[in-house]
């Protein structure tokens, strides 16, 4: 499991995206690189890093449900994920 203060990192950091999103996407649309320079670095959507909901795992990330790999096989073989089954031939 990830420690929390890298959880909580990211949380903030993609709090900090969507603040600044509309400013950086006019800054972008002007031209204005200077401009864009002086907002923060955590402001930039590139300083993201998928993270697994449910533990704060940073590799395995599997977009389509929001979960790592590991979670990912751990549900679905629960059955807890809707339409995924194990397969077998």
């Amino acid at each position: 499991m990830a420690k929390e203060s890298m959880k909580a990192r990211e949380r903030k950091r993609q709090r900090m995206v969507e603040k600044y999103a509309e400013k950086r996407a006019a800054l972008k649309a002007a031209g204005d690189y200077e401009g864009l320079q002086k907002l923060p670095k955590n402001a930039s959507p590139v300083r993201l890093h998928n993270r697994c909901q449910i533990t704060g795992r940073p590799k395995g990330y599997m977009r389509q449900f929001g979960i790592s790999r590991i979670n990912f096989r751990e549900m679905a073989l629960k059955g807890l994920i809707p339409g995924i089954k194990k397969a077998s031939w």
